[in-house]
């Protein structure tokens, strides 16, 4: 898959009465569930997880974050050498991050107390029966 394919470009408008952020591209229609995501440091890493099954969709809505994903094929016997992709999320930009079904995450703040509102196509009992984790230093991809 292509990087442009993981993210939805959105807008920021102004005027004298504040900003509209939107992402008009975003489809709702496979949603099921959000949940929101706050890092009150920078230091803090939330690595590895993933799901063969379900897809997820990360928004910032307060500070920045650098998201980390890699297409996972053995899910049992991971292999240590994949191609990681980074992406940064910031709350001045209106981007939405997709990470497809196969694939694993990992992210941390880049500022201070910064908030990700995460979408998913999968209910909390679905996601628990399709949900991988690994250590955070499995892939030692953080500078």
């Amino acid at each position: 898959m292509s990087l442009e394919k993981f993210i939805i470009e959105g807008g920021v408008h102004q005027d004298e009465r504040g900003s509209i952020h939107f992402a008009n591209d975003f489809n709702l229609d496979q949603i099921k569930r959000f949940y929101r995501i706050s890092h009150n440091d920078i230091l803090t890493i939330r690595a590895w997880q993933g799901h063969k099954e379900e897809q997820k969709w990360f928004y910032c809505i307060k500070g920045s974050f650098e998201i980390k994903t890699a297409k996972l094929n053995d899910w049992k016997n991971s292999n240590t050498n994949l191609s990681f992709h980074t992406f940064n999320l910031s709350e001045s930009k209106s981007q939405i991050l997709h990470i497809p079904a196969g694939y694993i995450n990992g992210f941390r703040a880049s500022q201070p107390d910064s908030s990700l509102m995460v979408f998913s196509d999968k209910s909390l009992n679905e996601s628990k029966n399709d949900d991988y984790r690994f250590d955070k230093n499995r892939w030692p991809v953080w500078e």
